[in-house]
């Protein structure tokens, strides 16, 4: 008998030998009583509503055996994939849970979940505190992450409660007190830093970035802004994202957009309301207006326009920026607005492939790397810069407002001490 399909629903057959009903739920039959009575259906219905209610995967009752932490791990999986979406695709939460749960299974996947308890969460753990590569923070958010896996199953009850209860029981890392890395607070990004690096980015990145700094918008809602979801009819503009970070907590967000942000979206509204502002395919087409008119070779002579590109070309410009994306030409751009000296600069016409095989031949990759990281900044660090600028000027609550954060404590993550008024009462106070 063939697998169903995914998404398809276990049909209620006849069982010819015996007469009677059957389903077959995850590889178990089940025997319903006498085909074609009521008794049998209302039985089918009730196995397979629990089965769907426990995202495909039986109740603890009514199976063979119990399940492994890879089982629970899948089924837990297959309920992300639909709870963390956004859009048209998965949430940045889906791929933390999706992280966590790999590194749970990679060590205990063939294990009985019961057996599962703080001592081998905590091999999990120091698994990831000896990778080197992620913070304290992450660890303890993607730990949080396999806790709330288990609370899942057990509240479908596909596990005992006491699972996730013995668990819960770990205590998150603490400042200094394991081996795990500590992450440096991100600083703000100057203004001159910023008017540095735009000559160098396309002009709609360049608006973008400009954009976001005078709004402190997220930058997924740069990158989706559209026509349609501004509303221009007074004298702010109030920009409400077809979706967003929160959504799922039915949490509003808007922007508010002032007369500098008006004025760079202005040159973006003239299209179809429903396409958005910001669109690679744009920005590729005024790059290369711009190469052409700098043309200087006769159109007699060379290649005309378009005849030398790939006719199935592996990547193409798009339609929406994306965060990734978004992120990386501003990268671009810092690395020639700030570049290193010496043999780790970039050669005249050097790819960027090109340039990182030469510095990797030198044996210098963790040079560039540092290098990079000092002189780059994100576009995160826009939004976090118009929160310092607004709470020193309007107080957390109005910083609470303009940067969509439904608690104050979140909005005092971008507040650095005020240093200045402390100094101000000393003086005073002698």
């Amino acid at each position: 008998m063939p697998r169903p399909k995914s998404g398809e629903v276990p049909k209620y057959r006849k069982h010819k030998a015996s007469g009677q009903a059957v389903v077959k739920l995850n590889g178990r039959m089940f025997y319903l009583g006498p085909h074609g009575t009521e008794t049998s259906k209302r039985e089918y219905d009730r196995l397979v509503a629990e089965w769907l209610a426990n995202g495909r995967t039986l109740p603890a009752d009514e199976r063979d055996e119990e399940l492994t932490v890879g089982e629970v791990a899948l089924a837990y999986l297959q309920f992300a994939k639909q709870e963390y979406r956004r859009g048209d695709g998965l949430s940045g939460e889906f791929d933390e849970v999706r992280l966590a749960i790999r590194a749970m299974n990679e060590l205990y996947a063939e294990l009985f979940a019961s057996d599962f308890g703080p001592l081998r969460l905590r091999v999990v753990r120091d698994r990831m505190i000896e990778s080197g590569t992620l913070s304290r923070n992450t660890i303890n958010k993607r730990i949080r992450k396999i806790v709330a896996c288990f609370r899942w199953a057990a509240g479908r009850e596909l596990i005992e409660p006491s699972v996730p209860a013995k668990l819960e029981t770990l205590d998150n890392l603490r400042r200094g007190r394991s081996a795990a890395r500590e992450t440096k607070r991100i600083p703000l990004v100057p203004d001159s830093t910023i008017d540095a690096t735009t000559p160098h980015l396309p002009a709609v990145v360049a608006d973008m970035v400009a954009l976001q700094r005078v709004t402190g918008m997220r930058p997924a809602e740069v990158c989706a802004i559209r026509p349609v979801d501004i509303d221009r009819s007074g004298d702010v503009w109030i920009y409400r994202p077809e979706h967003h970070k929160n959504e799922h907590r039915d949490q509003d967000r808007f922007v508010p957009i002032g007369a500098r942000g008006q004025a760079i979206l202005l040159r973006y509204l003239a299209r179809e309301a429903t396409m958005h502002c910001f669109r690679p395919c744009d920005s590729e087409a005024k790059r290369r207006a711009e190469r052409h008119a700098e043309r200087t070779t006769p159109l007699s002579c060379g290649n005309r326009p378009g005849s030398s590109c790939k006719p199935s070309p592996k990547r193409t410009a798009g339609e929406a920026y994306t965060s990734d994306s978004y992120r990386r030409a501003i990268h671009r751009a810092c690395d020639v607005a700030f570049p290193p000296a010496g043999e780790l600069a970039r050669l005249p016409g050097e790819t960027v492939n090109a340039w990182e095989r030469r510095i990797k031949s030198l044996g210098r990759l963790a040079e560039q790397r540092a290098w990079q990281s000092s002189h780059r900044w994100s576009p995160n660090r826009l939004r976090k810069t118009l929160g310092e600028e607004v709470r020193t000027k309007f107080g957390i609550d109005h910083t609470q407002a303009i940067l969509g954060h439904k608690h104050a404590k979140t909005s005092e993550i971008y507040a650095q001490v005020e240093l200045e008024k402390g100094v101000r009462v000393a003086r005073e106070i002698g």
